[in-house]
């Protein structure tokens, strides 16, 4: 089997670098925040070892990928635009594609989009919901939530400073936090005040199983290379990337789709987490599994590598062969 080659590509008016292995029918692998290609790194071995080609990009603003200054192109358009640009640069004619956190809502709204060049989508973490009539940071101002630490990261250079003040610490607790190993939290996502992001999160006295210091090291060379502001900056375009997806308001997503979270994972416990979830019947037609594993946190595709290997495969296994 192939070992696991990098590729530089002109895709959607930037330069982006995908971690490619195997050959077969394309799954396409989008990460979130803050993560690279190296998130997936595990799923790319299995799948290309079942026959698959396996690809997964450093995302608009990460890694090796180009991080375009101008903060207005960062929105859903131009994301959902990488991939559409990247399954062509790649010589493919479709994709499954495959997100987590921040990468979900990127293969939720291709699949929604573009039903043509995406066969099936799997989505881990954040739960598909269609575009909605309600903006969420109007919505978090009309609650009179002003420190959730979507509001935080709005503000340019303010986050940043505090992740690369020291950023394999800021790894470290980010990940292991969010985590299913980290202590229970009834406070999820909200800010105390003069305590940054990071005054909430937890240094581990000894790194869990799925994150080793090499896993750590690897990423904070990334994002001292990179920097925060390119992945901090899909925040910043939450309202923008809400009124440009007015358009698709309530459409839903036919192919078949799958769904995979850690019971742990805090992003469940986001107000509308539940009836999203509940919602898959109708906007999810094609639902093949919704899978909540228990005692893993939200970095699901590496706290539980195996199982979610399994789920992937039998999910692929039951498409028909591109």
């Amino acid at each position: 089997m192939s070992e696991t080659a990098f590729e530089m590509h002109d895709v959607n008016g930037i330069r982006m670098r995908v971690a490619t292995r195997g050959s077969g029918p394309l799954v396409l692998f989008c990460h979130g925040w803050p993560e690279s290609w190296y998130s997936w790194r595990s799923q790319l071995e299995a799948v290309a070892a079942a026959g698959y080609r396996a690809a997964a990009p450093d995302m608009r603003g990460y890694g090796g990928t180009d991080a375009p200054e101008d903060a207005a192109r960062y929105t859903l358009l131009h994301l959902v635009g990488d991939m559409v640009g990247l399954v062509h640069a790649l010589g493919e004619r479709q994709a499954v594609i495959v997100g987590h956190d921040w990468g979900a809502p990127v293969a939720w709204n291709a699949a929604m989009m573009r039903p043509d060049l995406f066969r099936a989508v799997v989505g881990m973490s954040v739960p598909f919901a269609p575009p909605s009539p309600v903006e969420f940071l109007a919505a978090l101002a009309k609650l009179g939530i002003t420190n959730f630490y979507i509001q935080y990261f709005q503000q340019p250079g303010v986050a940043e400073a505090e992740f690369e003040r020291d950023v394999e610490a800021s790894i470290r607790r980010i990940h292991f936090s969010g985590s299913g190993d980290a202590p229970e939290r009834s406070t999820f996502g909200l800010i105390e005040p003069g305590r940054g992001f990071l005054g909430g999160t937890v240094e581990p006295d000894v790194l869990p199983a799925w994150m080793n210091a090499a896993d750590v090291a690897y990423y904070a060379g990334e994002f001292r290379r990179a920097g925060f502001r390119g992945g901090l900056n899909w925040y910043r375009n939450i309202t923008r990337s809400w009124e440009l997806m007015a358009p698709w308001r309530g459409c839903v997503i036919r192919q078949p789709s799958m769904f995979v979270a850690g019971a742990r994972d805090g992003v469940l416990r986001f107000p509308h987490s539940k009836s999203q979830i509940e919602n898959f019947r109708t906007t999810l037609p094609g639902l093949a599994g919704c899978h909540i594993i228990e005692g893993a946190g939200h970095w699901i595709q590496r706290e539980r590598a195996d199982a979610v290997n399994r789920l992937l495969l039998d999910f692929l296994g039951g498409l028909p062969r591109a």
